[in-house]
């Protein structure tokens, strides 16, 4: 059984901010898994950085009318770009802890709150991501491969938890959905908006900050959340990180090259197909003659 979609009396969930992008039903898409997958009463802000056209107004207002969520919705008047729009979010966010869930995502059971427990068990991590189907280093079931969105991402929680494996650290998080601690992100200054232009190279060099501190970035092991496609960085921003971050690019193509997660992936795998077999046994004598 998957998680229940209410959070346990008492814990105080982080906020969701989604930045609105200009396609509709890419964003009514990740509405209707949000509303799904998480807990009533649940913060989210739905930031329009001057993006979304009439369309996406409509599929905003609709849902607001018949949410769970205690959400709110902003446009600016005029368009900051990605990272500014984020850092200004974030700034306003102050200490609290801050999901930014990307607004082409397709949360699964369970994503918040096994991520917000993640990262209230790691005193040290400053941020953590869930596994994904476009999640980069954090990509399952193949790393750095795009997948299909999986037909019924409930089986994959399911196995997640069985399989119950610990969180472990990534080079830095993945912005298909990213658990921020708003404090540690607040002290070494947020996003760096006049760096880069894009959220996917503002994330890393924001990580990589953190990092210096003493934070960690966690891949939790136990939660999923799909997109329909990887985060892209503006021109330039990637040669901007590796300015700032030089030992970036050879970190990153190490973690790539050795798989330090096959062993997990393989396990999951492993619980999906023990699982698969248990069901089709199931099937086969329970079926009538």
């Amino acid at each position: 059984m998957t998680d229940v979609v209410e959070a346990a009396p008492g814990d105080a969930l982080p906020i969701v901010v989604i930045p609105v992008g200009v396609d509709d039903a890419v964003l009514d898409g990740c509405l209707a898994a949000l509303e799904a997958t998480t807990p009533a009463s649940t913060r989210v802000w739905l930031a329009d950085d001057a993006c979304g056209g009439p369309r996406v107004r409509d599929v905003v207002d609709a849902w607001l009318a018949t949410t769970r969520m205690s959400a709110e919705y902003g446009r600016r008047p005029r368009a900051l770009g990605e990272a500014a729009h984020l850092a200004d979010v974030l700034r306003t966010c102050g200490d609290a802890d801050v999901v930014v869930l990307a607004d082409d995502a397709r949360p699964a059971p369970g994503w918040l709150t096994r991520m917000t427990r993640c990262l209230r068990e790691s005193p040290h991590a400053t941020s953590v991501t869930p596994w994904s189907n476009a999640g980069e280093t954090a990509a399952w079931p193949r790393l750095g491969d795009v997948a299909p969105l999986p037909d019924d991402p409930s089986r994959i929680v399911d196995a997640l938890a069985e399989a119950a494996l610990p969180s472990q650290p990534l080079p830095a998080a993945v912005g298909h959905a990213v658990l921020l601690r708003g404090s540690a992100c607040r002290r070494v200054g947020g996003v760096d908006a006049t760096s880069y232009a894009s959220w996917y190279a503002a994330l890393i060099d924001l990580c990589l900050r953190l990092q210096a501190f003493g934070g960690v970035d966690l891949l939790c092991m136990q939660a999923y959340v799909g997109r329909l496609d990887e985060g892209h960085p503006a021109d330039g921003d990637l040669d901007r990180v590796a300015a700032r971050w030089p030992h970036w690019n050879a970190r990153l193509a190490e973690f790539l090259m050795d798989d330090p997660l096959r062993a997990q992936r393989d396990r999951i795998a492993a619980v999906l197909a023990e699982r698969a077999a248990s069901d089709a046994q199931a099937d086969l004598f329970g079926a009538s003659p």
